[in-house]
């Protein structure tokens, strides 16, 4: 059985993970290495090589403990005998919310309020369009458009579930718009500020759609995941319990590298130890 290789997209490579993993148990016990061990201790040992082996495969760090807990989930669940409407009202949940990780390995993160809040007294007094990609469960958007009741607020989800509770929660909220959909097909032309809370996966891909379709000046802000190779304009550091770092990139006038960058669009309202340049 060939190893995974790096050229495999996530969910083929992690199902590889997890088959020799299996296979190597199955193998060891079959020679009699493993003879005696109860299931789930079988399962338990399957379930950190797989662990080991993504990591050794640098795997995204959410992918170990999904290889660390997978199969004795299969085992505890299987031992449980749940009725069947159990399993498929779960598979059901699971895919509504988690179906488009696999092909974008974005997981679902959500932004606290204090990270919010200061990115919404850093930008500039008065009306904005800002745009959340990945917008979860809308999180951001519903709290931005309260803290600044001028702007306007969009987010774009691809996932069904989250996409559908955000719509929900902001009923009421006529300067807050949540829709499900692929962000990158979406126009970014018309906004003045795009959040993004996803991976490190995309982050050249987004900054490469903001490059293309932003005006300049307007800004991308990305939390927590720096886009490789690119010099930022600021970073806002919060001072929430896991130290959030919202990494702000100005569009510039000219794209090409050579360019000039264009001004922040935001003036120097905050103390110098909250944005860093």
């Amino acid at each position: 059985m060939s190893a995974p290789t790096r050229t495999q997209s996530p969910a083929l490579r992690a199902l590889t993970v997890q088959i020799v993993a299996l296979a190597f148990i199955v193998l060891m016990q079959r020679i009699g290495v493993l003879s005696g061990l109860p299931l789930l201790a079988l399962a338990a040992l399957q379930g950190a090589i797989a662990a080991a082996l993504a990591a050794a495969l640098r795997a995204a760090s959410w992918w170990l403990p999904i290889h660390l807990f997978f199969m004795p989930a299969i085992v505890l669940g299987a031992g449980l005998r749940l009725p069947n409407w159990v399993w498929a009202s779960g598979a059901a949940l699971l895919f509504l919310f988690y179906w488009t990780v696999f092909r974008t390995r974005v997981p679902l993160f959500l932004s606290n309020r204090q990270t919010v809040a200061t990115l919404a007294e850093a930008l500039p007094v008065g009306a904005l369009r800002v745009l959340d990609i990945g917008s979860g469960t809308g999180s951001f958007v519903r709290h931005f458009a309260r803290l600044r009741p001028e702007s306007r607020v969009a987010g774009i989800e691809a996932a069904p579930g989250p996409a559908w509770i955000a719509r929900w929660l902001a009923r009421d909220q006529s300067n807050a718009s949540l829709d499900r959909g692929d962000f990158f097909a979406a126009d970014w032309a018309e906004f003045d500020v795009v959040y993004a809370f996803l991976s490190p996966a995309p982050m050249q891909a987004v900054w490469d759609k903001a490059r293309a379709e932003m005006r300049p000046g307007s800004v991308l802000v990305s939390n927590s995941f720096a886009i490789p190779g690119v010099e930022t304009d600021g970073v806002l550091e919060i001072e929430d319990r896991r130290k959030t770092r919202l990494y702000c990139y100005t569009i510039p006038a000219d794209i090409s590298p050579q360019g000039p960058r264009a001004p922040r669009i935001w003036p120097n309202r905050r103390p110098e130890r909250k944005l860093r340049g």
